[in-house]
């Protein structure tokens, strides 16, 4: 039997959630269609989850679809998928990399430029995919995957390993997931055949 509720609202189960786009379905324990919901109708401060417990307030959108508003948590977090600790583990990649590439610049085998054209690329690269992670949300312009591959090509990967979990977005998303990480080997394959074929930078 459904749970009562505040006057006017209703309790059900988020069963479909697209955090990539910003939206999902619930399903009410008083039965009936699923209800759609975006994610700016959740409070701030906890990010929406498959399997979440909530109320919610039904309402209709201009075609007359069930949309819900107002929601609210009913219960605790639903446990996270084992991928959960993906950001440590971006971030530590990232680190380890820009580690390695002052170590290179350290003795002789890797140009300052090199290690500034990283960092700057990085730093675009988390700034766009976080401008393209709103944009999905809101409807806006955005950002071609070729583009984004684009920057993991040439450089900007650490930055857009740590954005992609940062942002909650094209983690899991295929082929997107697998032609990423094709371009993060070409690019340390080429940055290893720099360092390996390029005459020694003399040390000042």
């Amino acid at each position: 039997m459904p749970r009562t509720t505040e006057a006017g609202r209703q309790q059900g189960v988020l069963a479909d959630w697209n955090d990539e786009r910003g939206f999902g379905f619930i399903t009410s324990e008083a039965g009936g269609s699923r209800v759609f919901v975006h994610v700016s109708a959740f409070p701030r401060g906890r990010r929406p989850v498959t399997g979440s417990l909530v109320t919610y307030a039904e309402g209709r959108d201009e075609r007359g679809r069930p949309r819900a508003s107002q929601v609210q948590f009913a219960g605790a977090a639903p446990a996270r998928r084992k991928g959960s600790n993906g950001l440590s583990m971006a971030l530590a990649t990232a680190a380890a990399f820009f580690t390695l590439l002052v170590g290179l610049l350290a003795v002789g085998a890797l140009p300052l430029v090199l290690l500034a054209a990283y960092s700057l690329l990085s730093a675009f690269a988390f700034l766009v995919y976080g401008a393209d992670k709103s944009a999905a949300r809101h409807g806006g312009w955005r950002t071609s995957e070729h583009t984004l591959h684009t920057m993991a090509l040439v450089g900007g990967w650490p930055g857009a390993l740590v954005a992609r979990h940062v942002f909650r977005h094209k983690t899991t998303k295929e082929p997107f997931r697998t032609i990423f990480w094709i371009t993060v080997i070409a690019n340390c394959a080429a940055l290893a055949w720099f360092v390996l074929e390029a005459p020694a930078i003399p040390l000042p």
